[in-house]
This record gives structure tokens, C-alpha cells and sequence, in this order.
């Protein structure tokens, strides 16, 4: 039996090995990648490398074997057909028998654009007869603290999610959630609401921002379009522009809180604070 991650040299990938080689012997966990090169690393380690890509279903063949636990972890290239892909994974998983299948998803809440293949995988998912966990992730603090450059520079937060509140937490903590369903039982057929222990406005963050630099920092609210426009002004893609606006869009009618306090039971521990996670990036 070994636990299957995939999308393994991913943000989100890397801190699940990482975890997973703390609590499990590295010859257990087998690491999925498109780029057997940026997994040397982890190959040293132990770890098995299984090359694969989600748009090549042939080199899925085999990969699986009865009784493994998988982690599917969303494809993130926003515009492609990432319910194909996924779909590639579930076929190849449920041919082999695996003995469960949890899967990076978006919050139940949530009902931006983004959500949209979330949902199709999860339908997948549960047709295809599988025992499934559904990791229903909300926001990591990264999408934000990982690009303070222009932040920084302008000394704005730009959004278009008005006073709405967020309930993000660090890459790493939604990592510990799915080592803890991968490495423990009784987790099949669950869906766990993910989302850290804090909610903030950007009004907070902002705030949070001046404090740590020193410098005043504020919040400049603005249309979903004007906020599209920018995006694509600084060379971000059209499709992915206008599906981050219409996530703020969500964030202020309140569908990135998530109150339901699975994400800190399932790590135990407290969730990553956002100014920890604004510390670290400001040191970075």
C-alpha cells in the first residue's frame, strides 16, 4: 500500500510530502509529477517518483495499485478542462482499487466561476463509486502574502470584495488536513469544510500590512471590472483575471468564511494567523 500525492512538486504538493515523510516511512508515499527533475530532491529522499500528467491518461496506466490512498490535488491552469483531467485520475484510481480518494475541492459555499469545476469533479467523484474524502480548501493566505511587491510598491490592497471577510489559512495547514485523513480511518466519505480559525477584511489586512512595515498601507476597494482590467493590464490571462474578481465578488457576500473549524481539528492544531504568515513574507 502507498499513499499517493498528485501534483506532488506543486505549493500545495510539496508541504503534503513534507508532512507525510514526518508520520510515514518515504518508501510508503509514491510523489506524482509531470518533471521527474523537480522531484530529485525528494527521490534522494526515498521517495518513489511516478511520472504522469493529467492530460496524458496512458501515463496514469498502472500507476495505482488496490488498497492505495490518493491525494488529488486540483490542477490549477484556469481555462482548461480540469474535470477531464481529473476525471483521468478518478478512472485510473477506481480501475485499480484504491482504497480511497480525497480530493483538493473549493468550499461548498462558494459559487464564483472557480467553483465550477470543483463541483464537476466532485459529481465525478462520487458516481464513480470511490471511497472519497472531499478537502473542501478555502483561501491560503499565499494567494495574497506570495505577490506584496505591488502592494508594497503602491502602498494599496486592491479588491473587489467590498467589506467581506476571509477565512484563509497557509498552505501548510490545509496540507496537515489532508496528511491527517491520508495517515488516520474512519475518514471515508466525509467532506470537511476547510478554512482557518480567523476571518479578516482587506480593511484588516491592509491594517496589518502598515503595522508590520511601518509604512501606511490602506484599502482601495474597486469594481470587479476595474479589478480585471488591472490584472490584465499587468499580464495576467483574461479568463483568470475575470475568475479572481469574481472570487472577491464571493469574498464579499461572505462565501470565503468558513466557520466550521475542520481545518484546525484535522491538523490539531490552531491554524496558521494571517500576520505570521505576513511576517514571513515581509522576511522572505
Amino acid at each position: 500500500m502507498s499513499i499517493v500525492v498528485t501534483g506532488a512538486t506543486g505549493h500545495l504538493g510539496r508541504h503534503v510530502v513534507e508532512q507525510l515523510l514526518e508520520k510515514v516511512p518515504a518508501e510508503q508515499v509514491t510523489a506524482v509529477v509531470r518533471s521527474a527533475g523537480k522531484a530529485a530532491d525528494l527521490a534522494a529522499r526515498g521517495v518513489r517518483i511516478a511520472v504522469a500528467d493529467y492530460d496524458a491518461p496512458e501515463t496514469f496506466d498502472g500507476l495505482f495499485a488496490a488498497g492505495d490512498k490518493v491525494l488529488l490535488i486540483s490542477g490549477n491552469e484556469v481555462g482548461r478542462d480540469r474535470v477531464g483531467q481529473h476525471r483521468v485520475v478518478i478512472d485510473a484510481a477506481k480501475a485499480a482499487g484504491v482504497a480511497l480518494l480525497a480530493y483538493t475541492s473549493a468550499p461548498g459555499s462558494l459559487t464564483a466561476a472557480l467553483a465550477d469545476d470543483h463541483r464537476a469533479t466532485e459529481e465525478v467523484l462520487l458516481a464513480s463509486g470511490l471511497p472519497y474524502v472531499l478537502l473542501r480548501n478555502g483561501w491560503y493566505h499565499e494567494n495574497y502574502t506570495e505577490n506584496l511587491a505591488p502592494v508594497l510598491e503602491h502602498h494599496a490592497v486592491l479588491a473587489a470584495a467590498g467589506e467581506g471577510r476571509v477565512s484563509s489559512a497557509s498552505r501548510a495547514d490545509y496540507a496537515a488536513a489532508a496528511v491527517a485523513v491520508l495517515t488516520g480511518e474512519g475518514h471515508e466519505n466525509r467532506t470537511y469544510e476547510l478554512g482557518g480559525d480567523e476571518a479578516w477584511s482587506f480593511a484588516e489586512y491592509a491594517a496589518e500590512l502598515s503595522r508590520q512595515t511601518g509604512e501606511e498601507i490602506v484599502y482601495n476597494p474597486v469594481t470587479p471590472e476595474a479589478l480585471t482590467g488591472i490584472m490584465t493590464g499587468a499580464g495576467v490571462p483574461e479568463p483568470a483575471a475575470a475568475a479572481f474578481a469574481g472570487a472577491d465578488v464571493s469574498i464579499g457576500r461572505g462565501e470565503l468564511v468558513v466557520d466550521s473549524g475542520d481545518l484546525s481539528r484535522l491538523a490539531g492544531r490552531p491554524t496558521t494567523p494571517l500576520a505570521e504568515a505576513v511576517a514571513a513574507a515581509l522576511k522572505g
